[in-house]
């Protein structure tokens, strides 16, 4: 769609209180799973933090990348298992894993980030011990539970205007290596950073109240009104513990967290920088 100049002139004044109320401050946006698939929608979500870096907003990418991962397991010859939505993790998965995550995803967002014109660098959670961590069930293997995170390196790099791009890998004071769940490591990360907002994208549109019905969707919620709508049945399934991270990074202080469609163009920059935003929103009040 063409439009002419005065219309961009337009956009970028009503865009304006947004980049003011962002300015200096930190953003954590969680990337992974089924909404890194799309090679084109992840040039645009690259872009799209690039632009933010830009103009003053400290962006924080934490990273999973879960089909990559069953994808290097299927290649050699290894059965993918999961409990309760969790990858059962031994000790050659834990390698497969940090292989994938710290190493071919990581580095290929910083390249993707430095191909839009951003200075990015890539850390895992095992730098600095910026994730550590403890198992979470014996039954997971080294599926790990955050017990500690160390935000100085990624204070660090924000400070010297690099954009910190973390992969979701852990560990313990003995060595151990774990896979830890992105969508919880990215509230925890938030939370310990004071971020202004915790952004998830997904491939989902957000809380719908029909699961069926796109049009259904609940633009905001109280982290009180989660328990009601957990016991209503509305956030179900693979919802579950995209909210409870969105709930658990409010409570650590995080100001708001989003759940967005990260199928949707330029989906982070319609929720930071418009008045309608996009998916869901939690907060305390």
């Amino acid at each position: 769609m063409d439009i002419s100049n005065s219309q961009r002139a337009e956009i970028l004044t009503e865009a304006l209180p947004y980049l003011r109320k962002y300015n200096g401050k930190i953003v954590v946006i969680k990337y992974g799973g089924n909404a890194m698939i799309n090679s084109e929608l992840k040039e645009q979500v690259m872009g799209d933090i690039v632009l933010l870096s830009l103009v003053g907003v400290k962006v924080v990418l934490v990273h999973g990348g879960g089909p990559e991962i069953t994808e290097m397991l299927d290649v050699i010859g290894k059965k993918s298992e999961f409990i309760d939505g969790l990858r059962v993790t031994d000790c050659e998965t834990a390698d497969i894993v940090q292989m994938v995550l710290a190493g071919k995803i990581n580095k290929s967002l910083v390249n993707l980030l430095g191909m839009k014109g951003g200075c990015a660098i890539g850390i895992s959670g095992i730098d600095a011990r910026l994730i550590e961590a403890k198992k979470k069930d014996e039954r997971l293997g080294f599926v790990g539970e955050v017990t500690s995170i160390n935000v100085k390196p990624i204070l660090d790099l924000l400070e010297r205007g690099y954009i910190p791009v973390v992969s979701t890998v852990g560990c313990d004071a003995e060595g151990n290596i774990y896979n830890i769940n992105a969508d919880m490591a990215a509230a925890r990360i938030a939370g310990a950073l004071g971020a202004e907002s915790m952004i998830a994208l997904t491939d989902v549109a957000g809380i719908l109240r029909d699961k069926n019905d796109p049009s259904s969707l609940i633009p905001a919620i109280y982290i009180e009104e989660a328990k009601r709508l957990y016991e209503e049945g509305v956030i179900s399934d693979g919802m579950i513990p995209k909210v409870e991270c969105c709930v658990e990074a409010v409570k650590l202080g995080v100001k708001r967290a989003i759940i967005i469609d990260g199928r949707i163009p330029h989906a982070i920059l319609i929720e930071m920088l418009t008045n309608e935003g996009a998916g869901t929103m939690v907060t305390e009040v």
